[in-house]
């Protein structure tokens, strides 16, 4: 089954288109094979060949054949994409309007009974979207395909996808170009049986794919009839609708193969509905791995520019902030100047002040030793300093003012120098320690 993928811009998925694929249609009894490699400037045929009879064969012995021919391709990893018979295939369109892209896959279990005759579980499908809400379902037999997987497995020919016609060259017309929105109308020509395929899309029909036995004039008339299309609509080679190939086999290649290599080539960038369990494909192309490694390619090349242009808007932010700077620097001396001159000025004030509180304090301290050493104590001298003070004078007794003068809360530590008698008095000399004052 066939989830929907996000759309990718056309430019892009030009970019994107690399890869190989082995495109093999069962006809009849024949199993008809060719090999594409696609990239961006186009596809280009490697190779086609037939192996007639493959149910009547052993399956090593057409197996073996198989593998020769991809080997002188130099593509023996590949996995093929089956396109199987129209007459085993039930193809149905149906519309879900209005149902999430997530939820398609759900709406179509939902619904699948009613889409095939077949008993429960007895059946198995694979789908791809159209496009607004209409999705392509593919349902075959399990039995059938068990039948397929088995031979091809015993023939050691590995398969990524079984499909068909209509899924095929949808997916292919927009490997490399977008369908024209008015509607087209394409035919084949079957190469035996003289059958004629028509496919077509309008506007009013998604997709339209059937084959008819009849001439071509009444197949196309049919065709545009069921398309809407006017009566008169030129139909177009379905050979010529399809991407041109860069390079041709001698041979002339059936378009329905062709397209189905395309498919096969890039599943991931046209995607085709496959109706081999997920569990049961096998998938070895290394190109399929290439869209990844571009967009890891390109996550990277982002990644580093982003990181480069950090670096760079850095640089240049710190280029601005250096002149930044530089402009501000003379205004940053000025006011650093300025700092300087104000902490001068407060230092000056403050010593003029500390200076005009020590008159204050000495005489403070002169009337407190006015109080303390009163008449009939007389003094010579006071010498005073910012921390001493020096006293020289007479007392009638002078032992007891060291006593007096350290009660004072203006002085400390007081003692004597000098002391003397002087007839009835005695001299003294008293050094003491003038205590701070707040």
């Amino acid at each position: 089954m066939t989830a929907p993928r996000p759309a990718l811009s056309m430019d892009l998925k030009k970019l994107l288109a690399f890869g190989t694929g082995v495109g093999i249609e069962i006809r009849g009894a024949d199993l008809e094979i060719a090999a594409v490699r696609v990239r961006p400037s186009g596809p280009e045929i490697l190779g086609r060949a037939t192996i007639h009879k493959f149910r009547e064969r052993p399956a090593a012995e057409w197996g073996a054949a198989y593998a020769d021919f991809l080997k002188r391709l130099g593509e023996g990893r590949l996995s093929a994409t089956v396109l199987l018979p129209r007459g085993e295939t039930i193809v149905r369109q149906l519309a879900l309007p209005g149902v999430a892209s997530k939820d398609l896959e759900s709406a179509i279990a939902y619904q699948l009974d009613t889409l095939h005759p077949f008993g429960e579980d007895e059946a198995v499908y694979g789908w791809s979207p159209l496009g607004g809400g209409t999705v392509l379902i593919g349902i075959l037999r399990r039995q059938v395909l068990e039948r397929y997987v088995e031979l091809f497995a015993e023939a050691g020919v590995a398969i990524g996808a079984f499909t068909f016609s209509a899924a095929v060259i949808h997916a292919a017309l927009r490997l490399f170009s977008t369908p024209p929105a008015g509607g087209f109308l394409a035919v084949r020509r079957a190469a035996a049986g003289g059958s004629v395929e028509i496919y077509g899309e309008s506007p009013a029909r998604p997709l339209f794919s059937a084959e008819f036995d009849t001439a071509p004039e009444r197949a196309v008339l049919l065709g545009a009839a069921e398309l809407r299309l006017p009566a008169e609509v030129q139909p177009l080679n379905l050979e010529h609708v399809l991407p041109q190939p860069r390079r041709r086999p001698d041979e002339p290649l059936d378009p329905l193969l062709y397209a189905t290599a395309l498919a096969g080539a890039c599943p991931r960038l046209a995607p085709a509905a496959n109706l081999l369990p997920a569990a049961m494909r096998h998938s070895s192309s290394r190109a399929m791995f290439i869209p990844t490694v571009v967009l890891a390619g390109l996550l990277v090349i982002t990644g580093t520019a982003v990181l480069a242009y950090n670096k760079v808007a850095d640089r240049a932010y710190l280029r601005k902030l250096e002149q930044e700077i530089v402009q501000l620097e003379p205004l940053a001396r000025q006011a650093a100047a300025l700092d300087r001159q104000t902490d001068q000025a407060r230092t000056r004030a403050r010593l003029l002040d500390e200076f005009r509180g020590r008159t204050r304090a000495d005489l403070d301290t002169l009337e407190e030793l006015t109080k303390l050493l009163p008449p009939p104590i007389w003094t010579s001298s006071i010498d005073l300093t910012r921390d001493s003070a020096n006293i020289n004078g007479e007392a009638e007794q002078a032992a007891g003012l060291i006593k007096v003068i350290d009660a004072s809360p203006f002085f400390q530590n007081s003692e004597f120098s000098v002391i003397a008698r002087n007839g009835s008095n005695e001299l003294f000399r008293i050094h003491t320690l003038r205590e701070a004052r707040k």
